[in-house]
């Protein structure tokens, strides 16, 4: 009997890759290439996605994945794709692509303001509908177009996703799914469908969006051309995906109501599976469909939590980096010696990511707060711990504000990607958040979620819920230990009185904003 094999295609926000996975879920082999987005020197903010060059780094990344397989192109049953989610891609009639973005291009900062100008309340009116705002919103993108390319703007027949443009890249259809779509801020989260008046209401074409449909649904099939290009046999099912976060969350289990995930990379993402009657009146919080259906999630995210930790190694950890030697963990080394640190790092305060604030988004400058001279107390060891420990206090207060909208308090939180190889750090959130977390065996889950898409297309798997029940598998479970939660319950009043303080400095002009949504 012949083993079925499932092609998983992720579109990241720093490279593409292509993972193979076998009918159990068992990831089988993956080749991976970096990847940069261009600035277009005439316009600021911009970051072009190349569509043509992306193109040949996924394609040759499929090839080399199916020969690390050591199988043949006809024993990859289906294929799916998952990528960075906001990120458009716009096409003409022939379905070729005219113009894309990459999800942190910011070059719509007159736009945003001129919305809020120009049509007051639309942005909340749209909230309610989307659970997005106009700071990683579509609309504002495709206005700028419409200012500054007015030839590429008139020529826009559909537009979509970009793991949608990998899925018309290999079968020639243009389709979107509602967890990435939704991220748009032009979809209904009630109807799980396009918004098409949105455009209207700013005085823009509303003819230009494609057929939503699940993940989980095969939309056509491998070209020749696109078998030519990546190795793929022709004919091979091709199933609609999804956004990486809602994506990577069903991979971990994350597929019922009230379910609970931080995935810890990058950026932290506090995500909680909502019904489709939840909304947030203060507009902090981002509510995003998932890729099951009849699911919203409720999410928060936490800024360069991953990148804040490199900066630190990079700066700091010349001693731990030259310890490790090529290829080894600088990370686990300085953890080892923040481990030994007590617990509330001597008070020590870190200014990075604010809570999510998703109506004004900005965070303060860079920062820490209370430091003390003693090299003890402040060291490399006890910053490293402080880091550390603010990420934690960060998720927590995220998650109490989603678990106080929708009402529930989960029995677990799920904590995968890069930060949950860390047992330090998972008992750090466990004991920040009061609640047992649990880590999977496969914690970078993006890919196995959207293989699970590719199961579901072709009848492996009737549905998500019944994918993670045979594909997830635990790791590590951890208990919080309720005298550090109180030390940490402290440490984050006194953290949000300082990022009040931080704040102001921003809005004063003293300090510069580590980061701030366009249009503000």
């Amino acid at each position: 009997m012949t083993t079925t094999y499932l092609l998983a295609v992720d579109a990241g926000t720093g490279s593409g890759r292509a993972v193979i996975f076998d009918e159990n879920g068992n990831q089988i082999a993956s080749a991976q290439h970096e990847w940069w987005h261009k600035t277009d020197p005439r316009f600021p903010g911009s970051m072009d996605f190349d569509v043509e060059g992306n193109w040949a780094l996924l394609s040759r990344a499929i090839r080399q994945a199916i020969a690390e397989a050591g199988i043949t192109a006809a024993d990859i049953r289906a294929v799916s794709a998952t990528s960075m989610r906001e990120a458009i891609v716009a096409y003409d009639r022939g379905g070729r692509e005219i113009w894309a973005c990459a999800n942190v291009d910011s070059r719509a900062v007159s736009e945003v303001r001129d919305l809020k100008r120009d049509f007051p309340g639309l942005e909340s009116e749209l909230y309610a509908q989307s659970g997005q705002t106009f700071a990683l919103g579509a609309l504002p993108r495709l206005l700028w177009l419409k200012r500054n390319l007015p030839d590429v703007y008139a020529r826009i027949d559909r537009i979509s996703m970009l793991s949608d443009w990998v899925l018309a890249r290999l079968s020639g259809v243009i389709a979107s799914d509602p967890s990435n779509a939704g991220t748009t801020g032009l979809y209904s989260l009630a109807k799980r469908d396009w918004l098409p008046e949105a455009m209207a209401k700013a005085g823009m074409r509303d003819d230009i969006f494609p057929e939503s449909v699940e993940p989980g649904t095969v939309i056509g099939r491998v070209t020749e051309k696109a078998a030519g290009e990546t190795g793929l046999a022709p004919g091979t099912p091709v199933v609609m995906g999804g956004g990486d976060c809602q994506s990577g969350a069903a991979a971990i289990g994350v597929v019922n109501e009230g379910d609970c995930a931080v995935l810890g990379g990058t950026f932290w993402q506090q995500v909680v599976n909502v019904g489709l009657d939840v909304s947030d009146p203060s507009m902090d919080l981002r509510i995003n469909p998932h890729v099951v259906t009849g699911l919203n999630q409720a999410e928060a995210i936490s800024f360069f939590v991953g990148i804040v930790m490199r900066w630190f190694r990079d700066s700091f950890g010349a001693e731990e980096v030259a310890a490790a030697g090529p290829g080894g963990d600088a990370y686990r080394l300085l953890e080892e010696k923040a481990a030994k640190v007590p617990v509330g790092a001597h008070g020590i305060i870190p200014v990075f990511s604010d809570v999510m604030h998703y109506g004004n988004w900005y965070h303060a400058a860079p920062s820490l707060l209370n430091l003390s001279i003693d090299p003890e107390k402040s060291g490399k060891a006890a910053i490293f711990r402080a880091l550390q420990e603010n990420a934690a206090i960060v998720a927590a207060r995220n998650l109490a504000a989603i678990f106080k909208l929708s009402g529930r308090t989960p029995d677990k939180i799920v904590f995968a990607a890069g930060a949950s190889k860390s047992a330090h750090w998972s008992q750090i959130l466990s004991s920040a958040t009061g609640l047992p977390v649990v880590t999977p065996v496969v914690k970078e889950a993006t890919a196995l979620g959207c293989a699970a898409a590719a199961a579901i297309g072709i009848g492996l798997r009737r549905d998500f819920v019944e994918a993670a029940d045979g594909w997830v598998r635990w790791d590590r479970h951890f208990e919080p230990d309720f005298a550090h939660k109180a030390v940490y319950d402290e440490a984050g009043e006194r953290w949000a009185r300082a990022y009040a303080l931080q704040r102001q400095l921003v809005d004063e002009g003293v300090t510069t904003a580590m980061w701030k949504a366009p249009g503000l």
